[in-house]
């Protein structure tokens, strides 16, 4: 569960972040004011919604973070192949068009639309919107403000294809602008594709499975 406290000063935000779990700051942020925030306690994941509200992440334990090491694994081994755009990580922030400030677990930007940005300095924030972006839930999210985030962030902000990939459910949510979301039930033997968003790359669902 998430919690909702005042950071006091007998407790440091991170040692907060830590003890409790997830946090949600009790008042909005602006931008700038959250830039400063995460330069303070670049150690810690913190995003920002379009309406200013901020959640700090705690660490992700043993099972997701191994997750998202295969995760990442299988995109980096296209991207040797492909050379093609340009991959992030899960410390990554996006800020976008409504003034969100997200991390997704993978973004990939494409060539095509990194070469119609200006170059940005390396210590801002992405303000391109991801191509694709891939979120894999641990235990301590909670699945519906996922799908929230996934539809009212990342696809409304103009993602072309994203997944939401739930081993505690064996599901996957794949969304699509336009169109319905489609849920594949069951990881064995099954795998997502790229389509034609990023061509040629293949995640075998089994590696997602928790143990």
């Amino acid at each position: 569960m998430t919690a909702s406290l005042p950071i006091s000063k007998q407790i440091t935000l991170d040692e907060l972040v830590l003890r409790y779990g997830p946090v949600e700051l009790q008042s909005p942020l602006s931008r700038e004011t959250f830039r400063a925030l995460a330069e303070r306690f670049p150690d810690l994941l913190m995003e920002r919604d379009k309406n200013g509200n901020i959640s700090i992440m705690s660490p992700v334990k043993k099972g997701s973070g191994k997750r998202e090491f295969n995760l990442s694994g299988f995109f980096f081994l296209w991207h040797q192949k492909t050379k093609l755009g340009e991959f992030y990580s899960p410390s990554t922030g996006f800020d976008l068009p409504d003034g969100a400030i997200k991390s997704p677990d993978i973004a990939w930007i494409s060539a095509e639309k990194l070469t119609q940005v200006p170059e940005e300095s390396e210590e801002d924030f992405v303000k391109i919107v991801p191509d694709f972006v891939a979120e894999a839930r641990s235990k301590s999210d909670i699945l519906k403000k996922l799908q929230t985030k996934m539809t009212d962030t990342w696809m409304a902000n103009g993602v072309r294809l994203a997944w939401l990939i739930d081993p505690y459910e064996d599901k996957v949510y794949i969304y699509r602008p336009g169109r319905d979301t489609i849920v594949v039930e069951g990881f064995a033997d099954k795998t997502l594709s790229g389509e034609d968003i990023m061509p040629g790359f293949e995640l075998p669902l089994e590696t997602m499975k928790r143990n």
